[in-house]
């Protein structure tokens, strides 16, 4: 609903496996000492309680500016002990960089959308690590170079194009761009005829801006110091940027972020602010954007709506009066009076609407599965789009224009490929305009997938995708990669990954279980997983590992898990809980710390994650409840499974002393010798290294740590 949250990371679902004959290697044999951070003795209470925190001293106290030299001499030493464990591994590797990078279209492109009189279009040089961006006139022309990524990242370590939004004129373009992993975005105004930037808007920008209509303003908002993007702000071209006017800023609830967005008709500009389970939306005439914003309805508690245009009226998807949302609509100038259209319903999860000329563009999911529907603004009648495959992902993609003449889709699945289509209404007719292609080969018909409804301890069951290659036994014998999330009403869909390959072909199943916390089969499965329900996520995850177990998948031991963020959560809580079952775990930037996160909320995205999990500074039994999972609270003398966390020094979601804190109390307190490993990224944030190389060759280690720590070596 287009609230911050600490995201899935997508790189994570591209890892799998190894085969059943590969025999345990030692893990730390050929290393030297890790390293171990010093103990300094310190606590605090809390509702009574005593809480522990030895390794406090790794939070910088400068913080975002990291420049204490015991923080930096530990973290470069973990960074050392990581590289003393590649340096043997290096030719594995290699060996699977250069299959994940076989996989991967060296010149590839986007299908050119049309949006007013040109098309748009992005493509890779071969080789190159960034996109660069084109348009050309529908009416035709030449291709036009509007934007270089090569050339923009150059000299940077890090570069990661945030937004480009073009002027309702074609004239100009709205860049914003992130250098450090800080997401803290620079907007600049570009003029696309001479490639010159005119002007910088803001040095803390975030989400996408948003144009006047008469493409002489831009609307934007900003980061504060706690990084929670707090106001939307309006600048006149060639004005002082210093001057630019707040259209709005939340003052009422600092957990509240701010967005912006404009109606598929070009009409309106919303303004939204809301965290994850409350919302409140503004709009202003994109003719006039500095005309007095005029609220829909009122924010309540536990309500979240968000709203579109056409028509000369507004469409609303909301969870007023049913968990999985209804869709209403509402007169502009009486936008609190909400007529009924699409009613809630238990089995049909409403997710979200667009408002075309000639349909009402619905994305449901139906018992766990994507639905796609256009409804008839006059009849009232709803047309499916049409999918064989029995389990899949597909959403609308990039459909800028507000009366285009078809639809554009994209699609995959865990063995198809992703595909775009145009959908024709009139015809009911799939066009596929690009399936992804597979340079080094890919035989679809050599892989199968399943869905699974496995037993929780609570008579629920839990929905898992499951992919294997052919000839995979299900006697126990061979091994197991399982993915999940789990938060913040965040589904991780039943998608391809290319990436993926490498370890299916090496004898493993993947599985991602779609656990409470996700919204995967519902809103009231998403809030099954959060605050005083968090439990059932973490027993939900381990529950679909048994239940694998039971269905010859694999057997405890042999399995790999990985999640990332809130997911790296869920790997330190199982990790603690469980360690038997784990053959290997990756967790990351993971989420570990949450009681010291959550009691302050200086830092960036506590307030607003306050509904979502509790809130431990003013609810003693919230307290209670996060001391009892955080998992680096939870650390004690047991044997560990091996495991690699990643951390990025600039990230502002999940910031980097969480996982070296956790990593440092698991080193000493551990009585395994099985790896460990901490490696962070001195130069980037939450995503990891920005250009498709680097990242690939980040996915190339994590698959080699699994590998290896299996018994693997090929």
């Amino acid at each position: 609903m287009g609230v911050t949250m600490r995201p899935v990371l997508l790189a994570a679902l591209l890892l799998a496996a190894v085969p059943a004959t590969a025999q345990k290697a030692p893990m730390t044999a050929q290393l030297p000492p890790p390293p171990k951070a010093e103990q300094r003795p310190t606590s605090f209470e809390k509702h009574g309680i005593r809480v522990e925190d030895p390794y406090a001293w790794l939070r910088d106290k400068d913080y975002p500016k990291v420049d204490d030299a015991d923080v930096l001499a530990y973290l470069k030493a973990e960074n050392a002990y990581f590289e003393a464990w590649k340096k043997p591994h290096q030719p594995l590797i290699d060996t699977l960089f250069e299959e994940l990078k076989g996989r991967q279209k060296q010149d590839d492109s986007s299908v050119p959308v049309k949006d007013g009189a040109f098309l748009y279009w992005w493509a890779f040089k071969p080789g190159a690590q960034y996109r660069q961006w084109y348009r050309k006139p529908v009416a035709g022309g030449p291709d036009q170079l509007i934007l270089d990524e090569v050339k923009e990242a150059e000299g940077k370590e890090y570069f990661r194009l945030g937004a480009m939004e073009v002027s309702p004129d074609g004239r100009l373009a709205a860049i914003l761009a992130d250098d450090d992993g800080s997401e803290r975005f620079k907007l600049r105004i570009r003029d696309l005829a001479t490639g010159r930037d005119l002007e910088t808007v803001t040095e803390v920008g975030i989400g996408s801006p948003v144009w006047s209509a008469d493409s002489k303003a831009i609307l934007f908002t900003e980061v504060n110091d706690q990084w929670r993007s707090f106001r939307a702000r309006h600048h006149r071209l060639g004005e002082d940027p210093k001057n630019a006017r707040t259209i709005y800023q939340e003052t009422e609830n600092k957990g509240f972020s701010v967005g912006l967005d404009k109606s598929q008709d070009e009409s309106l500009i919303f303004i939204s602010t809301g965290d994850n389970r409350t919302s409140e939306v503004r709009f202003v005439p994109a003719a006039n954007p500095l005309a007095e914003p005029v609220l829909i309805s009122p924010r309540k508690e536990n309500r979240l709506y968000e709203a579109d245009a056409a028509h000369g009226k507004l469409w609303i998807l909301t969870n007023d009066d049913h968990v999985n949302f209804r869709i209403a609509s509402a007169d502009p100038k009486r936008p609190a009076e909400w007529t009924e259209v699409v009613p809630g319903s238990d089995r049909t999860y409403l997710r979200g609407l667009t408002a075309f000329r000639d349909h009402l563009a619905i994305t449901a999911r139906v018992d766990g599965l994507d639905q796609l529907t256009l409804r008839d603004y006059r009849t009232g009648a709803a047309e499916r789009i049409p999918f064989t495959e029995a389990s899949y992902n597909a959403g609308f993609g990039s459909n800028p224009e507000f009366a285009p003449a078809a639809y554009r889709l994209s699609y995959s699945s865990m063995v198809t490929p992703a595909t775009v289509y145009d959908y024709d209404p009139r015809t009911d007719r799939l066009t596929t305009l690009k399936v992804q292609e597979i340079p080094s080969g890919y035989d679809p018909t050599q892989y199968v997938t399943e869905r699974l409804m496995l037993p929780a301890r609570d008579g629920k069951r839990v929905p898992v995708s499951i992919v294997y290659k052919k000839g995979y036994k299900k006697d126990g014998s061979q091994p197991l990669f399982l993915y999940a999330y789990g938060a913040y009403g965040y589904a991780i869909p039943p998608s391809f990954s290319s990436a993926r390959l490498s370890l299916l072909d090496r004898g493993f199943a993947y599985a991602i279980a779609h656990i409470r916390g996700g919204d995967d089969l519902g809103f009231d499965w998403y809030l099954q997983g959060t605050a005083t329900n968090r439990w059932n996520t973490f027993h939900d995850f381990v529950d679909a590992a048994k239940g694998l177990n039971a269905a010859g998948f694999a057997r405890p031991g042999r399995i790999a898990i990985q999640g990332g963020s809130a997911g790296g959560k869920l790997m330190g809580v199982v990790a603690n809980t469980d360690p038997e079952l784990w053959g290997a775990v990756i967790a990351d930037v993971p989420f570990v710390d949450v009681i010291n996160t959550m009691i302050d909320d200086t830092l960036p995205l506590t307030p607003g994650e306050w509904p979502v999990w509790g809130n431990p500074i003013t609810d003693p039994e919230a307290f209670k409840l996060l001391l009892s999972y955080s998992p680096y609270d939870n650390v004690k003398a047991q044997a560990y499974p091996p495991m690699l966390v990643t951390a990025g020094l600039n990230d502002p979601r999940v910031t980097y002393w969480e996982p070296a804190k956790w990593v440092a109390r698991l080193r000493a307190t551990k009585t395994s010798d099985n790896l460990l490993l901490l490696k962070t990224n001195m130069g980037a944030g939450h995503g990891g290294q920005s250009g498709r190389w680097e990242s690939l060759r980040e996915v190339a280690e994590e698959q080699a740590f699994v590998l290896t720590q299996l018994g693997v070596t090929r």
